[in-house]
């Protein structure tokens, strides 16, 4: 284990080890020359002493190093510092895949489809590359804390993968397609089975496939047929079901082509969740599930491979070699026999020779006479060679030995072990991966900058600087121009309620580009992202229209907005029954909107009533007075009480619109005697489905009350995200 304080390659800080694998750990450590945060992945000791596979570590990371997508986890660096070897990557603060579904228990249907979107995606981009990642599974998939889902462990997942069934891919065992786990052979459809295994997991919060021992689940993937995920998620939509059941046939032939095609088929079941659209190959003899034979079980259990096919065809091949050979010089001997007694002597010569085990003299003699003929030809190009090069051979003009030298020259230059970095300054980076090719050197964007000489979209600067002697194959880190120096966000206007043509100039004045939805009637009703928030210039805004003679409208968000804006853009949109109430959320002024019922983004009929929460002044006591509670009624015995039965409210609650989907904290708060009342109506569970309807009791005669809704954050607490005004009424008993 690495110290803190360590710095490894003259260049990177250790600060404190985030995680641990089974070849390798993970530290955060600073850069020192860029002065940003990076995450270290350090190979264990025992994995140092492998020459061969210290090779392949360093290829394949430094294949990975080009990758540059958004879904990717980027490598920066590789090296080897005191026989410390190191891969440098893009330290992404977040949580990894497995650690999600193991706390939320599993996910929901487009949360889970839109992870395995994004790891496709990644996936897409390195198979274009030609690589296989070779290790699919949760604990290689990080979700950040912005919601971006990145694929990371490229580089080593492909070196790991060739020991199969080992110490090494215990935690992978689960995630590996048959042909790995029997015979250590993957290409990209293997990366398709895992991520089948992945998505299966995503939404029924357990792995098909398990067991006591990687043995037992190795052969569950050879042999067993997977439950349906459906079994387990009764909800699951049929698409989805088949595009997990495609990824994840037992044969390849039966799988989808390519990751572009699942890519196709999940966004295709976003919009058709139920449709017939995936179409799977039918299951011919070869696909059938087969029994293992105990070769094979043996194999698998030491953890080597069968002979594949091409080695026991050489293996044939080298023994019908021998057996002709065999055959001929029988052949040969036979008609030595049949030659005139002249030639006797020399057959029984023959004879005794091939007795001895030596070789007849004719096939001697060709032989001998072949070796010179070799001998005299290598001479003869010996001497040309030599000639040539004290110039008694003279062939061609100047300019051709010149263009020959420079050649030759080049030709040594590639040849060497290292190569100098070139000036890329000012070119663009298709320019520039272009010349780094000519060098033997891979591009890698460690970040932006803004430049007044320097246009938009061409490099700064590299790292290391041009004419650094550096070996080949190494990553080369540039920093990109974004132009001039210039605002980088802005904040939306509000366009609520304008006509089309009002929306779109003030947007396009304001530097973004808008986009409308299915018409551009009417009057907007909708904005993403909203008025009011700070994004970058450029972004693209999307404007939802009320449409013309339409008879529904979709709720804005008017969260923040002041009561009087908020009413105004509702009409504009065409809602007549508007209502308010009051409460109270410390984050908001006073008078703004802080709920709202429906929530937004709800499509409901012009004719609805919306609810709008108005942030109210809380105080101690109440300035109003009390509600009155229910006149005592003389009860059956004679003395005073009140009349029977419970005071309930079973209104429904809309969706806020900040709430993640994580616990739920629903409390009632009431004026009871003149003074607040807060019951907790439940706590730490939560909600699946809105509008979620509630079943509360309140205190007697009380006819209203305040549920206040609070979700809990990352340290444990609870923060109220919305509130919402219930009715009571009184229930017989």
């Amino acid at each position: 284990m690495i110290k803190e304080g360590y710095i490894i390659g003259e260049r990177y800080e250790v600060i404190s080890r985030i995680g641990s694998g089974g070849m390798a750990d993970v530290y955060k450590a600073k850069d020192l020359k860029l002065n940003r945060l990076v995450a270290v992945k350090v190979l264990k000791q025992e994995f140092r002493a492998d020459k061969k596979f210290i090779s392949k570590f360093r290829s394949e990371a430094q294949a990975a190093a080009g990758l540059s997508h958004p879904n990717i986890v980027n490598v920066f660096d590789v090296g080897n510092d005191d026989n410390i070897y190191f891969i440098v990557m893009e330290l992404v603060e977040g949580i990894t895949l497995k650690d999600y579904i193991t706390k939320k228990g599993k996910l929901s249907i487009k949360e889970a489809t839109s992870i395995a979107i994004q790891v496709s995606l990644g996936l897409e981009a390195a198979h274009a590359r030609n690589i296989v990642h070779r290790d699919i599974k949760p604990q290689n998939i990080i979700i950040s804390t912005d919601g971006k889902v990145k694929l990371s462990d490229f580089g080593i997942a492909r070196v790991a993968s060739s020991n199969t069934i080992s110490s090494n891919a215990m935690g992978s065992v689960h995630y590996s397609s048959p042909e790995q786990v029997r015979g250590g052979y993957s290409d990209a459809k293997s990366d398709i089975y895992s991520l089948g295994i992945t998505l299966y997991e995503m939404v029924t919060g357990r792995v098909p496939f398990d067991g006591e021992t990687t043995v037992a689940i190795a052969i569950k993937h050879l042999q067993e047929e997977m439950v349906p995920p459906s079994q387990y998620t009764p909800d699951l939509p049929r698409s989805l079901e088949q595009i997990i059941l495609k990824c994840t046939q037992k044969s390849v032939d039966r799988r989808y082509n390519n990751i572009t095609e699942v890519i196709e088929d999940l966004k295709h079941s976003l919009m058709d969740p139920n449709g017939n659209f995936v179409k799977l190959a039918p299951l011919s003899s070869h696909a059938r599930t087969v029994m293992i034979s105990e070769e094979d079980m043996d194999a698998i259990r030491s953890g080597r491979t069968t002979p594949s096919q091409d080695e026991r065809d050489r293996a044939e091949r080298e023994r019908r070699r021998r057996e002709e050979e065999r055959r001929a010089r029988y052949e040969y001997e036979d008609e030595d026999e049949e030659d005139e007694d002249g030639e006797e002597d020399e057959y029984e010569e023959d004879e005794d020779d091939d007795d001895n085990g030596g070789i007849s003299s004719k096939l001697e003699k060709a032989l001998t006479i072949g070796g010179f003929v070799i001998v005299a030809i290598i001479i003869c190009i010996l001497i040309y060679f030599i000639g040539q090069a004290a110039g008694f051979f003279s062939f061609g003009s100047n300019d051709e030995k010149e263009q020959n030298q420079v050649e030759q020259n080049v030709d040594e230059e590639e040849n060497s072990d290292k190569v100098a970095v070139p000036n890329l300054v000012n070119m663009t980076i298709e320019e520039a991966q272009e010349e780094a090719q000519k060098y033997g050197l891979t591009l890698s964007q460690s970040g932006t900058a803004a430049s007044d000489s320097i246009p938009a979209g061409s490099i700064i600067s590299t790292d290391p600087v041009s004419g650094t002697e550096v070996d080949k194959n190494s990553t080369v880190q540039y920093v990109l121009s974004t132009g001039a120096a210039q605002a980088e966000t802005a904040v939306v206007p509000d366009v609520m309620g304008d006509d089309w043509d009002t929306a779109y100039a003030a947007l396009v004045n304001a530097g973004f580009t808008v986009q409308a939805g299915e018409e551009t009637d009417g009057t907007v009703v909708d904005m993403d992202p909203s008025a009011g928030e700070e994004v970058a210039v450029g972004t693209q805004i999307t404007l939802t229209m009320s449409g013309s003679g339409a008879d529904t409208a979709t709720i804005p968000n008017l969260i923040g907005q002041t009561q009087e804006d908020a009413i105004a853009s509702l009409e504009a949109q065409g809602f007549t029954n508007i209502e308010t109430t009051e409460g109270y959320d410390e984050n908001y002024n006073i008078g703004d909107v802080i709920a709202i019922s429906p929530a937004r983004g709800t499509e409901v009929s012009l004719t609805a009533t919306i609810t709008l929460t108005i942030n109210t002044e809380r105080t101690e006591e109440p300035t109003s007075t009390p509600t009155p509670t229910a006149t005592p009624t003389p009860d059956p015995g004679g003395e005073t009480g009140t009349a029977s039965g419970s005071w309930k409210c079973t209104q429904p609650l809309g969706q806020p619109d900040d709430y993640t989907g994580g616990p739920v904290k629903l409390e009632l708060v009431q004026t009871v005697d003149g003074k607040s009342q807060t019951t907790t109506i439940f706590e730490g569970q939560t909600i699946d489905s809105f509008p979620y309807k509630l079943n509360v009791t309140g205190a007697d005669g009380v006819s209203e009350g305040t549920i206040i809704f609070s979700e809990m954050q990352d340290d444990g607490t609870y923060r109220p995200i919305a509130q919402y005004t219930a009715e009571f009424k009184q229930v017989e008993d």
